[in-house]
């Protein structure tokens, strides 16, 4: 469904300037913006894909992964078509880097994701498996229907919303669950076709306006896993986000354009981890590598087990209803509880 784009201006000579991502495309009368959804129309922009769903799940929360988010709860997820960045690694570039003349494709308005999830039984929606903010219009709009509901939402996201859009969805959007692919710009320019300061300038912001936040790094041999940058990643996320910030290092696979490296040994992520835990953030996580113990969320105070994980699903549960380890007594910073899932 084609409908007006929010956040824009018109400029002379029927140009638009998109104002939803870090990228402020200048788009011409006849041409899409860099997204290749959303198209100026003699001086109109709009969007392409109102409503254009290309994937559809039931997911754990765990599998966005959020891990301090409602956990153990399940979450309805939907995907659209295309992305703002080019990433050469992508593993739904089947749905991110195709036109939407090249993917399957379905149509849910916003009343209907609604309906769909709270039938389905989930604590929350999230829009994921590509990037939601060239999606913003319809995802603002399922947001308030969301909430009006009493549905938790989220987006999983690479950060390069604009300050303008984050802080109108905000209202609306409960976690913020953002990839800092790397902490260079030569990264981000050659494998994404982006900047990094956009993303950690929404990550914060998302933080002021009160959204919860987790990031995660996929750490990519040769690339982005060196002790030091991690350890810069580590120390910017500390001081800026805080300690209690779960951080989540993932597994690289070899995949779309970057078959040629191999998948991340898994002691370059207990490096990660171990470098994030000496900078001081309390939540550190190992993830795409399964029955691995740092996919266990422990108290940073006592190392008592709280959260035991396997295959996104909780084990075991060892925090209190008032969210305190059930050792010690150490406030937990947990959204939501656990037992809330299940009332």
């Amino acid at each position: 469904m084609i409908k007006e784009a929010m956040l824009y201006n018109k400029l002379d000579d029927a140009k638009v300037q998109c104002n939803i991502c870090s990228r402020s495309c200048i788009i011409l009368s006849g041409k899409k913006g860099f997204c290749r959804v959303r198209e100026n129309r003699d001086g109109t922009l709009y969007t392409l894909i109102y409503g254009t769903v290309s994937s559809e799940a039931v997911d754990p929360i765990e599998k966005k992964p959020l891990f301090h988010f409602y956990p153990g709860s399940i979450s309805y997820s939907l995907g659209t078509i295309g992305c703002n960045f080019r990433c050469r690694h992508c593993q739904n570039w089947t749905i991110s880097q195709v036109g939407l003349d090249q993917a399957h494709s379905v149509e849910i308005m916003p009343d209907e994701a609604v309906a769909r999830a709270l039938k389905s039984g989930s604590k929350s929606i999230a829009w994921t498996y590509n990037e939601p903010t060239i999606w913003y219009e319809y995802t603002y709009d399922c947001a308030k229907l969301a909430k009006e509901a009493g549905l938790a939402t989220v987006y999983v996201t690479n950060g390069y919303i604009t300050p303008e859009a984050l802080r109108k969805i905000s209202p609306y959007l409960d976690a913020f669950r953002v990839d800092i692919k790397a902490f260079t710009e030569e990264f981000y320019k050659d494998v994404c076709s982006a900047k990094l300061a956009p993303v950690l300038e929404s990550a914060v912001l998302a933080k002021e306006l009160g959204m919860h936040v987790e990031v995660i790094n996929l750490v990519i041999p040769t690339l982005n896993d060196s002790a030091d940058e991690i350890q810069q990643l580590c120390k910017w996320v500390h001081d800026n986000l805080g300690a209690s910030t779960p951080i989540h290092f993932t597994r690289f696979h070899p995949h779309y354009k970057m078959q040629d490296l191999p998948a991340t040994p898994v002691k370059t992520l207990e490096m990660a981890h171990d470098i994030a835990k000496d900078v001081g953030l309390q939540y550190v996580y190992v993830g795409n590598v399964f029955g691995h113990k740092y996919e266990s969320t422990f108290c940073h105070a006592c190392g008592n087990l709280l959260i035991k994980r396997g295959l996104f699903n909780v084990e075991e549960y060892n925090i209190t209803q008032d969210k305190m380890c059930q050792d010690c007594g150490e406030v937990i910073p947990i959204v939501g509880k656990y037992m809330d899932v299940f009332d």
